[in-house]
């Protein structure tokens, strides 16, 4: 018998952030050792010498040491420790993310200068790089000058043990419908256009709940309040047991709906996440939402930024239930063939044996 492929997780990475978690027990789904040395020291000299005394007791026990999200800054530290192959999963770009995004600083900036330096730098160090779209493979190797050889594709998933169908007592007759979106509250959502569908639909039977928290929240408030919305709930910032009861409860699940170049190239959690719970989607018809979902079969696809797509397509699946129904079925379907955290470990496993 071959003896178990073992791999270090290195860096300031948090179980907190899906990525990790899924990829962590997608490996050790696939009989791998998973070995941690991790630390979330505030101050980066403080976690570069705590890590560098941590290390010390891993030399010579991996086979592949891979550098957890978000780890841009790690990768120089982690390549100066070891000559073993490094799989850096960068999952998303800090310059794409702050300055295109979220723009949080000028692109003309020295530390947008910085994030497309750790960037390009960091993607560099490593052996493979792994990415959850083609699409953003794709910029990646264009804003960054990275040879596409380096690059893998994994997809995102979801938490299997947070994130499951959940069977929902019979609803009233006359009972208001559940829509309902969960995220932070940054540009690439599209909450916008959230907002002015349910204007659209203030006549409708039902309500939204907005779950989150983040930098376009009180714009988000304000355009409801002008708009004199009563069918739009936010709640802020739930626990992922309220959460999952939403989510359960709900009718469809939203996506992002943003058309920003950050959303037209990613998949966000929540998809996944309503892909795992069986529910129906709705998300913006991107480049990336494409690469893994089919319009009509497994979610609907509107157009990004369109209040009236969005209206026009959560009302067609409150009229057509058996529409509505065949989405969540083939949705659930493609997570349970695709997206598990078994599935997503597999691949990755594939992944890491080409290095050793």
């Amino acid at each position: 018998m071959n003896k178990p492929l073992r791999v270090l997780y290195f860096g300031s990475y948090s179980y907190a952030n899906p990525r990790n978690a899924v990829l962590i027990k997608g490996l050790e789904k696939n009989g791998v050792t998973i070995l941690e040395c991790n630390d979330r020291s505030r101050s980066f000299v403080v976690k570069y010498i705590k890590l560098f005394f941590k290390y010390l007791k891993f030399i010579g026990k991996f086979d592949v040491m891979l550098v957890g999200f978000s780890g841009q800054e790690m990768m120089p530290l982690a390549r100066i420790l070891t000559r073993k192959p490094i799989v850096f999963d960068v999952f998303t770009s800090h310059y794409m993310g702050y300055i295109l995004d979220r723009k949080y600083f000028s692109p003309q900036s020295l530390r947008a200068k910085y994030y497309g330096f750790i960037d390009r730098m960091s993607c560099r160090l490593a052996d493979i790089v792994l990415l959850d779209t083609q699409a953003h493979i794709n910029y990646f190797v264009k804003e960054f000058d990275v040879p596409l050889r380096k690059f893998r594709k994994i997809w995102l998933g979801a938490d299997s043990d947070v994130y499951y169908p959940i069977e929902q007592a019979p609803r009233a007759d006359g009972d208001f419908s559940r829509i309902v979106f969960w995220g932070n509250f940054i540009p690439l959502q599209g909450v916008e256009t959230i907002i002015k569908a349910a204007k659209i639909l203030e006549n409708k039977n039902v309500t939204f709940y907005m779950i989150g928290k983040g930098q376009t929240l009180p714009a988000c408030e304000q355009l409801s309040n002008t708009l004199g919305l009563k069918n739009v709930q936010f709640l802020g910032w739930v626990g992922h047991d309220d959460l999952r009861d939403y989510i359960s409860s709900a009718d469809i699940c939203l996506g992002a709906f943003s058309g920003s170049i950050k959303a037209d190239i990613t998949i966000q959690n929540k998809i996944f996440e309503s892909l795992a719970m069986h529910k129906a989607l709705i998300t913006a018809e991107t480049t990336a939402n494409q690469e893994l979902l089919t319009d009509g079969e497994n979610c609907l696809l509107c157009k990004p930024r369109d209040p009236e797509s969005l209206a026009d397509k959560i009302s067609l699946l409150l009229r057509d239930q058996d529409l509505k129904k065949k989405i969540a079925d083939n949705g659930y379907r493609l997570f349970k063939e695709k997206l598990t955290e078994k599935k997503l470990g597999g691949e990755l496993v594939q992944i890491l044996e080409e290095l050793t």
